[in-house]
């Protein structure tokens, strides 16, 4: 699977930095270069060696008894809380939380984090679904239960009283998180589409200086070059479901924070990190990429 633009199948899988989120509470560093692979065993491992446990000290990696089980993270060379936290759609805080971390900023290779919220009453989580979006990060929504028919004595004769039927459970996804009318992004014509496989969305094509525009209203949750393979690039939180990501920019209009308006210029289309001046766009639905033809209208 290739990133955004037509680069080799290596340079591309996964595209985790659409998650990224610049540090606001560390100081920020250098971007790492992510293995964008499906990590199937704990880093460190030699491929066909022995799954790694412990750390040099011969000390068990924190967590590593949870390695592997849905629901927990491990943590890979170059992550930091905050990029785990956008990978996985929670908020870096609540990791730290369910985690007991005592410094945010000290995460080891290998160690196992949970990355989802813990259950039960002992467990102190506030539930997602009622818990007020954090500032930054994005926030999955568990599916809501069906409704419930509470059981009850058969109506008699004499009271004439129907069943109780409980009130249906207030559905987990907000519609409005689905309606945020989108448009294009720019103006060229589409070079390349969406390919689970090779391209997690939409290739544009265009001249140097074309306008680049927000996809629906939004904040600015990344806008620098730190990442390879993608040149200059933006990216666009719309809400708890849906960010959008702008790369290979000529140049970057907008600021990290920055709300943005549908329509809005935020970048102009250039080349940066890419074989031709175009522009790369990918919609990610709870981080997953969905193909931008399903969103954007018929043109």
């Amino acid at each position: 699977m290739q990133g955004f633009g037509n680069r080799s199948w290596c340079a591309g899988i996964t595209l985790a930095v659409v998650l990224v989120i610049a540090g606001c509470a560390a100081p920020r560093g250098p971007a790492p270069v992510e293995d964008r692979g499906t990590m199937t065993r704990a880093p460190g491992a030699a491929p066909g060696g022995p799954l790694i446990t412990t750390d040099a000290s011969g000390k068990p990696l924190p967590g590593i008894e949870n390695y592997g089980k849905p629901g927990y993270y491990t943590v890979r060379p170059g992550d930091t809380i905050r990029r785990i936290g956008n990978e996985t759609g929670q908020s870096w805080q609540n990791i730290v939380r369910w985690n007991n971390l005592e410094n945010p900023d000290l995460i080891e290779v290998g160690q196992v984090l949970r990355v989802i919220p813990p259950v039960g009453p002992a467990s102190g989580a506030t539930s997602l679904a009622t818990a007020p979006a954090p500032a930054d990060g994005v926030v999955t929504k568990p599916v809501a239960p069906p409704s419930v028919v509470v059981p009850t004595a058969p109506a008699s004769a004499a009271t004439g009283k129907p069943p109780v039927t409980a009130s249906p459970s207030a559905p987990a996804s907000n519609s409005a998180d689905e309606d945020l009318g989108w448009i294009w992004p720019a103006h060229g014509t589409l070079i390349a589409g969406f390919d689970d496989a090779k391209n997690k969305g939409f290739d544009i094509g265009g001249k140097a200086g074309d306008a680049v525009l927000a996809a629906a209203d939004g904040r600015v949750v990344y806008a620098g070059a730190g990442l390879r393979g993608y040149g200059n690039l933006i990216i666009l939180k719309h809400n708890n479901t849906y960010l959008t990501a702008y790369a290979h920019n000529q140049t970057l209009l907008v600021k990290e924070d920055q709300s943005v308006q549908k329509g809005q210029k935020i970048a102009e289309m250039g080349n940066s990190d890419a074989d031709r001046v175009k522009l790369h766009f990918e919609i990610r639905r709870q981080g997953k990429p969905v193909d931008p033809a399903r969103y954007l209208p018929s043109r």
